[in-house]
């Protein structure tokens, strides 16, 4: 299996703090990959290094062999990695499908075949029943869709989702994690950040810690939810992992 991404001694300072430091991890092609740990640990903040929103003091990261580190968002973006957003961030007085049509553009500037190529993820995601929605008048869930559709549109091999299933009920996480399931079976690589560890025990094969801005474990979701260290800086307790067959790489 071919290295889809490969983080080497990412480290970022703001000021006096040390927000992530000298953190490495690997995804494989195809892979979903968790990373964890507590508020401020450093995830969304790893997430901005790598797509080119914040550029490292110090570390390489290697999209499919080819450095990214020192270039735009955009072009990080056109090199096949998107992302979503902690805070969903549409387009509110346009429509499902003008917003996803704006990731689409990246890849093909005629309207038509951006059109497509939007109504594709929509539908990939279940809210073809309100392309025609203003932004601002969506659920939360069907912002999170949104979300994921404008990513989709760009065409990735690698998409990192930051906290979709934040402010969902019980409900709702359930059909992020069958989207989730259903965008890995897509044959994209996934790295999310997540605090549902339910939802993370069903959908990723490898979960990366971090704490104050270092690695601190990576394993097997068995391993990490037994992990001393990260059960005191952040499970608290033990989370029984899914059965064998419910995680998809």
């Amino acid at each position: 299996m071919a290295e889809a991404l490969v983080i080497k001694g990412l480290s970022k300072r703001f000021g006096g703090l040390k927000a992530v430091q000298d953190v490495s991890f690997t995804v494989q092609e195809n892979e979903t990959v968790a990373l964890i740990g507590p508020n401020g640990a450093g995830k969304t903040t790893s997430f901005h290094l790598i797509t080119g929103f914040h550029r490292p003091d110090a570390g390489s990261v290697l999209a499919f062999g080819q450095e990214v580190v020192g270039l735009k968002p955009h072009d990080v973006c056109a090199l096949g990695m998107a992302r979503t957003f902690q805070v969903a961030k549409p387009f509110g007085a346009m429509t499902v499908l003008d917003n996803v049509m704006t990731g689409a553009f990246l890849r093909d500037r005629h309207i038509a075949a951006a059109e497509r190529k939007a109504r594709e993820a929509i539908e990939f995601v279940g809210l073809a029943a309100r392309e025609q929605t203003r932004a601002k008048d969506l659920t939360t869930i069907d912002q999170r869709r949104l979300e994921m559709a404008r990513a989709l549109a760009t065409q990735p091999k690698i998409l990192l989702l930051d906290e979709v299933m934040a402010g969902l009920n019980p409900s709702e996480i359930d059909q992020a994690v069958a989207l989730v399931k259903k965008l890995a079976a897509s044959g994209l690589t996934i790295v999310i950040v997540e605090h549902v560890m339910r939802a993370i025990m069903a959908v990723a094969r490898h979960i990366v810690v971090l704490d104050h801005g270092q690695k601190i474990a990576e394993g097997a979701p068995k391993e990490i939810v037994e992990n001393p260290e990260v059960i005191r800086a952040y499970l608290g307790s033990y989370v029984h992992p899914p059965a064998q067959g419910d995680a998809h790489a």
